[in-house]
C-alpha cells in the first residue's frame, strides 16, 4: 500500500545549466532557494528589493529593474530611527538617508545589469493580500511598522494579479528575449489572518499564475513548491517550530526536486561538488593553533582554485 502521494520531477525539462545566471524575486522562500543556489556557486542574484510577498509589488519591482529606475530622496521616510522606502525591505533601511538611497539605487542598478544577461528568473508569490497607502493609493512592499490606519488592506483579485503579471512577463520578454521565467507559490503559510484566508490567498495566486503560464507557455513555467509541501510531504514534521515556515529538511527536499526537474546530469554533478566546497568554506577548524587554521585555509583556497579551473564561471562566497 502507498501511504503518500509524491510529486515526481517532470521528464525532459532540464533547461537549466550550472553556468547559467539567475535572478530570484519574491517571498522569503526565494531566499531559501537562493541560498541553495549560492551554495551550488551559481551566479545568482536574490531579492534585490529584499523580501516581497505580494504579486503586485513583484510586478512593480520588475518594472523598476527593467527601467533602471532611480529612487529619489523624497520617496524615503523616517520611522523607527531609520530612513525607509515602501518599495524595499527593512534591510535596506539606514540611519543615514544618503547611505540608504545609495544602497537602494545600487541594488536596482545591479539587478538591471544582471537581468540583461540572465538565463532564468524565478518569481515566488507569497500572498494575494495587498496593502495600499491611503494617501496615494499605491501598493506597498513593506509597511515598516507604520500604523495600520495608514493603509487599506484587501485580497487582490485573480484578474488584477493576472493583468499585472502578464504585463511584467511581456516586458521581461521584450527586455531579454532569451529569459526563461519560473513561477512558484511559496509554501510558507500566512496565518495572521487565519487559515481560511491563507487558503483563499494561495488559491488566487495559483489560478492567476496558471492564467499567465497558459499565455506564455513557450518560456514561462510553474514549479510546484507549494504542492510539494502541502500534498507530498504533508506533515508537520516538515515545518519549523513556528508551524509556518518549511523546515530545513523540507527545503532540501524541494531543492532536490528542483534540481531533478530543471538541471541536466552534468550540472547536478557540478552542483554536488560545489556544495561540498561551500560546506568546507563554512567550516571552522576546531583548533586555536594558528598554524592549523592557516593550513586549513590554504588547503581550502587550493580546492577552490582547482574548482575554478574546471568551472571558471562559478561564484564563490568569501571565507568567513
Amino acid at each position: 500500500m502507498e501511504f503518500r502521494t509524491m510529486i515526481h520531477p517532470r521528464e525532459g525539462e532540464h533547461f537549466m545549466r550550472h553556468s547559467d545566471k539567475m535572478l530570484l524575486i519574491g517571498s522569503c522562500f526565494s531566499d531559501n532557494i537562493g541560498a541553495k543556489l549560492r551554495d551550488a556557486m551559481v551566479d545568482v542574484l536574490v531579492n534585490p528589493f529584499g523580501t516581497i510577498f505580494n504579486p503586485l509589488s513583484i510586478a512593480a519591482g520588475v518594472d523598476k529593474i527593467i527601467d533602471n529606475a532611480t529612487i529619489a530622496g523624497v520617496e524615503l521616510f523616517m520611522s523607527g530611527g531609520v530612513w525607509n522606502s515602501y518599495d524595499f525591505h527593512s534591510r535596506f533601511s539606514m540611519a543615514n538617508k544618503d547611505a540608504a538611497l545609495q544602497r537602494m539605487n545600487a541594488s536596482i542598478s545591479e539587478a538591471h545589469e544582471h537581468l540583461k544577461v540572465c538565463n532564468t528568473l524565478i518569481l515566488t508569490l507569497g500572498t494575494a493580500v495587498v496593502y495600499r497607502r491611503r494617501d496615494t493609493g499605491e501598493v506597498v512592499t513593506n509597511c515598516h511598522k507604520v500604523p495600520q490606519q495608514e493603509f487599506t488592506r484587501r485580497l487582490a483579485s485573480v484578474e488584477e494579479i493576472t493583468e499585472a503579471l502578464t504585463r511584467a512577463v511581456q516586458r521581461l520578454h521584450e527586455f531579454n528575449p532569451s529569459l526563461r521565467i519560473l513561477f512558484t507559490v511559496s509554501p510558507i503559510r500566512h496565518i495572521a489572518d487565519g487559515l481560511e484566508m491563507n487558503s483563499l490567498s494561495k488559491a488566487v495566486l495559483r489560478v492567476a499564475i496558471n492564467n499567465v503560464v497558459r499565455q506564455f507557455k513557450d518560456f514561462v513555467e510553474y514549479f510546484p513548491a507549494f504542492e510539494i509541501v502541502m500534498d507530498d510531504l504533508r506533515d508537520y514534521r516538515f515545518y519549523s517550530a513556528d508551524m509556518v515556515h518549511p523546515s530545513e529538511t523540507a527545503i532540501e527536499y524541494i531543492w532536490q526536486t528542483f534540481q531533478a526537474t530543471y538541471f541536466d546530469d552534468r550540472s547536478t554533478q557540478a552542483i554536488a561538488r560545489c556544495e561540498r566546497v561551500s560546506k568546507r568554506l563554512k567550516h571552522r577548524p576546531m583548533s586555536n593553533n594558528p598554524d592549523v587554521v592557516a593550513r586549513f585555509n590554504a588547503d581550502t583556497q587550493a580546492v577552490i582554485a582547482n574548482l575554478k579551473k574546471e568551472y571558471p564561471y562559478i561564484k564563490v562566497e568569501s571565507m568567513k
